[in-house]
């Protein structure tokens, strides 16, 4: 079976997302079509899991495509995912963002395996991209790698040091997308939060945020991608106050509540700073809507130490949880501490994703009867400014991409059911 271009499944991140679209249009300019690019995920043992099942089900299924295997798990351990029989190529993280290595298979030329040092770089490829061919956000790289070491996490190992965009090259970037038809963009990176330290400067992020909306005064819409409540930004806080752009959703990488467990974390923030955080947020913006990642069954955790992060939840109203379970990353120093059993974690990440839907279907309940702009998605479905995801009703026809005025009319299963509040909803102009 043949097909008339690349075919990429991609795993884990946004920034994955970014990076796969660089891989798209690399390998389209290359001229390859017969070719299937698997971007991998080490982030938990059960992606890298998916990941193996996806590239032996293509396989299968097409015996005599081409498959490269790249990504984070590709470039933390390469030898691996080689020694799969299915797999064709193993390609690295800085490797994959250039021209050459799909210019090299076209020619037929690539070397079974390819990577160079991640942990040497100091540079970002710079992509300029007008479109984004499976999303209606357009997702927009400012930064890559990460310099902190989390006692759970291999990711530094994948991404290599922090490093970030210019803030022209952001705007350029940003302009491109708008002028394509880019409604929303997400800014996007391994650790946002420390976009600038390798600048001159050391300028935060809420400055470039506050240099992208006044250069780009076209975006209609800008969200920000997870970040580390660590510390306050104050130009960050200053735009959530002031300007409407900016969406009022934060996405907080805060994994416990548990003053100890956060220690053994190494993560760079306790309890206070994440309280402090989102009520500094809703001083400044009361619309805010938080999300937040967990990591339920953390070596050495007891229960009162699971309830921390339950009652954490509750007292700092977060609504939008993304929760993993602890898995155990080889190299990882938090692999060498005492686990915790299956059962249990499997317990307790029920008992916080439980959690979270009873915050989410409690922060729709509230929202029900007001009016919202939703980012039309396909499908009928889309997000609201908070990042709540919205559906409209079956009979309509509305275009992808559209920015509509809608009524909030009451959530079912963690969706609200909206109307549009005009008569021609594919009036893009409304916007």
């Amino acid at each position: 079976m043949s097909t008339n271009r690349p075919t990429i499944k991609t795993f884990g991140c946004r920034l994955n997302i970014w990076e796969s679209e660089v891989m798209r249009k690399q390998a389209e300019a290359a001229g390859l079509n017969d070719v299937v690019i698997i971007n991998t995920c080490a982030v938990t043992s059960e992606a890298e899991k998916q990941a193996r099942q996806a590239i032996r089900k293509l396989r299968r299924e097409r015996p005599d495509t081409q498959i490269v295997v790249t990504g984070c798990a590709a470039q933390i351990d390469p030898d691996s995912w080689a020694d799969m029989a299915e797999t064709d190529y193993v390609v690295g993280n800085a490797d994959k963002l250039t021209a050459a290595p799909w210019q090299q298979l076209a020619e037929k030329s690539l070397p079974p395996m390819q990577l160079s040092d991640i942990m040497d770089r100091r540079d970002i490829p710079h992509h300029m991209f007008d479109s984004f061919d499976d999303h209606t956000r357009a997702f927009l790289q400012i930064q890559q790698g990460c310099d902190h070491r989390c006692t759970f996490c291999i990711i530094p190992f994948g991404r290599g040091p922090s490093r970030s965009v210019p803030v022209q090259t952001v705007i350029e970037s940003a302009r491109a997308l708008i002028a394509a038809g880019s409604v929303e963009i997400v800014l996007t990176g391994v650790d946002i939060t420390s976009w600038g330290d390798d600048l001159p400067g050391r300028p935060k992020l809420g400055t470039l945020v506050r240099q992208l909306l006044d250069g780009v005064p076209e975006l209609a819409r800008l969200r920000l991608s997870s970040i580390d409540p660590a510390e306050l930004d104050a130009p960050l806080m200053e735009c959530l106050e002031k300007e409407a752009r900016l969406m009022p959703h934060l996405h907080l990488s805060i994994q416990h509540g548990d003053d100890i467990i956060l220690k053994r974390m190494k993560r760079r923030h306790l309890r206070r700073d994440i309280l402090r955080f989102v009520a500094e947020a809703r001083r400044r913006r009361p619309d805010v809507v938080f999300g937040a990642d967990f990591i339920a069954g953390f070596p050495t955790e007891s229960d009162a130490a699971h309830q921390a992060s339950l009652s954490l939840i509750r007292e700092a109203g977060l609504t939008h949880l993304h929760v993993f379970g602890y898995s155990a990353r080889e190299g990882t120093p938090a692999a060498q501490m005492p686990q915790l059993e299956k059962a249990v974690i499997k317990t307790r990440v029920a008992e916080v994703r439980a959690l979270g839907d009873q915050q989410r279907d409690a922060h729709l309940k509230t929202r029900s009867g007001g009016v919202d702009m939703m980012l039309v998605e396909r499908g009928k479905t889309g997000y609201l400014s908070g990042f709540e995801k919205a559906a409209l009703p079956p009979e309509l026809a509305v275009e992808a991409g559209t920015l509509l005025p809608v009524e909030l009319q009451g959530a079912d299963q963690g969706v609200m059911q909206v109307v549009p509040l005009i008569s021609d909803p594919e009036n893009r102009s409304l916007s």
